[in-house]
């Protein structure tokens, strides 16, 4: 079973390249083409990753976010959304690492079985790193303006959020 599982993508490899000699198209020129059209691509999108992953960390670092947690708790409690997930609501449209690292402290604080943990794990499973996403995309096919993009992707966030609580609830009781 290991064997066969591993063969698949030299597999897949072998018969694309089988299938472009029998086609008569240049195999090695394609895929020259195809690399620079990726690093072209990278070189694009590289500055606003580097800006976007410098504004998290310092975001991060300078305490706002511990600020802005601490505000946004009564509000999130009142919704029903455990407050030690104020953190993860702040960073996850931002930074996926960045979330991962405040899931897991949410996860040693209390515990993965406890509705805190329950509910980061479907926040962090159901919701995607809005900013990120946007600036790869948008980077990638030059669009410097978003207009509706940014606003309708934190807003379906911010319904993620609150629905992934609804659900710990609604499966696991709270």
């Amino acid at each position: 079973m290991r064997l066969s599982s591993s063969l698949v993508v030299p597999a897949i490899l072998c018969a694309a390249g089988v299938y472009g000699l029998y086609r008569r198209v240049d195999v090695y020129g394609a895929l020259t083409k195809g690399a620079e059209e990726g690093l072209s691509v990278l070189l694009r999108v590289l500055p606003s990753l580097v800006g976007l992953l410098t504004a998290v960390y310092m975001f991060r670092a300078s305490g706002a976010m511990d600020f802005l947690a601490r505000l946004l708790a009564p509000v999130l409690e009142w919704a029903g959304v455990p407050s030690e997930t104020a953190p993860l609501l702040l960073v996850r449209p931002v930074s996926g690492s960045a979330a991962l690292a405040v899931g897991s402290e949410i996860m040693e604080t209390c515990g993965p079985d406890s509705y805190a943990g329950r509910v980061a794990a479907v926040m962090l499973g159901s919701s995607e790193t809005t900013f990120y996403t946007v600036a790869v995309y948008c980077g990638a096919a030059g669009i410097v303006r978003t207009r509706y993009t940014i606003p309708a992707a934190l807003l379906a966030d911010l319904t993620m959020f609150l629905l992934s609580a609804f659900a710990v609830r609604l499966f696991f009781g709270a």
